[in-house]
């Protein structure tokens, strides 16, 4: 699967796609991680790519033909006849499990448009088809944050990602709360114990547990 990113600020992502997992999947070529800036797509000598809002208020806004310059490279640039293209937004659809599943099963190319500011031009949304998605109630600085949060969520649905699907939370019993070594913990002077049920071996009443944690 492939990520195509619009972004300002690529190098916002090297930290988390050089790390752990997600480094692991791009070097073993299960994902891929594409970025496309919009300065490199504009006329402006000055590479600028914001402009005053019409009708005033504060802020900037991202022009509407660099980023959609941006969009329509990586759309060439995408394996898929139809990648999926999303545009994050505060009021767009709740992102979920079940929205990352689809995504992992129908698509092959994803590009994310993450804008910044006091938003993108809305004539984008005109300009192609996207869909608005949202990681939370609440409003952040950029679209990078939540285009990682939904990269991470549907990589490791992706094969061979995690190395043993298994491995997904999503299709074994799993408990909010986890133990490992050593059995009884002394900290400040209390001893912190994993609980009994974990130690008994029985796997029907561990999974019975894990339920109801």
């Amino acid at each position: 699967m492939d990520f195509h990113f619009i972004t300002l600020f690529p190098n916002a992502f090297k930290s988390y796609l050089g790390e752990s997992i997600i480094s692991r999947a791009i070097k073993d070529k299960k994902i891929d991680a594409k970025f496309y800036n919009p300065r490199d797509y504009t006329k402006d000598k000055f590479k600028r790519v914001d402009r005053r809002p019409y009708g005033g208020g504060p802020g900037m806004v991202l022009e509407a033909e660099s980023v959609g310059k941006a969009i329509a490279d990586a759309v060439k640039k995408s394996k898929s006849i139809k990648p999926k293209i999303i545009f994050f937004s505060p009021s767009g659809k709740q992102f979920t499990n079940e929205y990352a599943e689809k995504l992992s099963k129908s698509y092959k190319d994803i590009i994310f448009v993450c804008g910044r500011y006091e938003g993108v031009d809305a004539r984008i949304k005109k300009m192609f088809k996207m869909e608005e998605v949202s990681v939370g109630p609440y409003v952040l600085t950029g679209g990078e944050l939540p285009a990682m949060i939904v990269m991470d969520s549907v990589s490791r649905r992706v094969e061979g990602v995690l190395g043993k699907i298994e491995s997904l939370e999503e299709n074994r019993i799993a408990s909010k709360d986890v133990y490992t070594r050593p059995e009884v913990l002394v900290w400040k002077g209390k001893k912190l114990r994993v609980p009994k049920i974990l130690l008994s071996g029985h796997h029907k009443n561990i999974d019975e547990w894990k339920k109801l944690k």
